[in-house]
């Protein structure tokens, strides 16, 4: 998540945005570690996975994961199951799914292992990677600062992208920000762009972003649709799915910004594990498979041809 990119769940991610209106009438700092639940809309129950059952194992590859994993058959992955559509829980409250969910799927069945996904908040995997997960995978921005705690292999790029309510009604100029209420993600590099534009709005002697953190994506995006807050600031892909979401009530503000690539989290050092993370990745991208995960999600745009760790970037 920039793209510290999640719409999540207090009532699952997809969560019923539209309900929720209709009741009023989703890159790192670490945290707690509590679980998303709730209820999912109907329409998520509509979004089904990607068929990956055709991926098959690459002993090649497999051969490279660290032997504890390769032994114990399964990679245990955090992952803040609020981030729809890259990853958030299905009509049951449970189970994850997303385009994150389905390349995790199709990943771990060329390394020939099982995937485990754990639901976790955003800030707290991070730091629970090597310990409590082998790999986490959460809509992360590889940023420089991150990458002083955890290496990456490269597997997506977004921007961020403002919201607001259709029409703009409270008139938001994302070119003067000063004095606008906007929600953002807790921990994401949203949350810390828009820390720096309202400190710059006080130095310059206006009223500073008042600024609603949520540990939820879904909670920013309902912050929104009930008139909490004028804007969101998220990760594109989903403001775009939390447009769908709530039926139109929302749209874009301006164009996406600080487009970035985002990576699988591995432990720092651990070149066993991202040289076989990055490995499987690249297979996928160069057999189609990854090309039709994305598209099945509507998240294409944000393919890249090459997985790389630790890739060169600028914050």
């Amino acid at each position: 998540m920039n793209i510290s990119t999640n719409i999540k769940a207090g009532m699952s991610a997809v969560m019923s945005i539209a309900l929720l209106a209709t009741l009023a009438a989703c890159g790192t700092t670490d945290s707690s570690d509590s679980a998303s639940s709730g209820s999912a809309s109907s329409s998520a129950a509509a979004i089904r996975p990607y068929d990956v059952s055709s991926v098959k194992k690459d002993d090649a590859i497999a051969a490279l994961l660290p032997a504890s994993v390769a032994k114990s058959g399964t990679l245990t992955v955090g992952m803040d199951t609020s981030y729809a559509p890259a990853e958030f829980l299905d009509s049951d409250g449970k189970t994850p799914i997303g385009y994150d969910v389905d390349l995790l799927d199709a990943l771990s069945r060329v390394l020939g292992v099982k995937a485990n996904p754990e639901t976790a908040t955003f800030d707290s995997i991070i730091p629970s990677i090597g310990s409590k997960y082998d790999i986490g995978i959460s809509s992360f921005t590889i940023t420089n600062e991150r990458m002083k705690a955890i290496d990456f292999v490269s597997y997506f790029k977004a921007g961020m992208s403002y919201a607001v309510k259709k029409g703009n009604p409270q008139k938001v100029d994302v070119n003067d920000l000063c004095g606008v209420s906007l929600s953002v993600q807790t921990s994401t590099t949203e949350e810390d762009d828009i820390k720096a534009t309202s400190k710059k709005c006080v130095a310059d002697g206006k009223k500073a972003v008042n600024i609603l953190s949520y540990s939820q994506q879904t909670d920013v995006t309902t912050a929104l649709v009930t008139g909490k807050v004028d804007a969101l600031y998220v990760d594109s892909p989903v403001a775009g799915y939390a447009i769908r979401q709530t039926g139109d009530q929302l749209q874009t503000l301006g164009n996406d910004i600080g487009i970035a690539p985002q990576g699988v989290a591995v432990k720092k050092g651990d070149t066993a594990m991202a040289n076989a993370v990055q490995k499987a990745m690249q297979k996928l991208i160069d057999d189609g498979m990854y090309t039709k995960i994305l598209s099945h999600w509507g998240a294409q745009d944000g393919a890249i041809t090459k997985a790389e760790i630790n890739p060169s970037v600028s914050d």
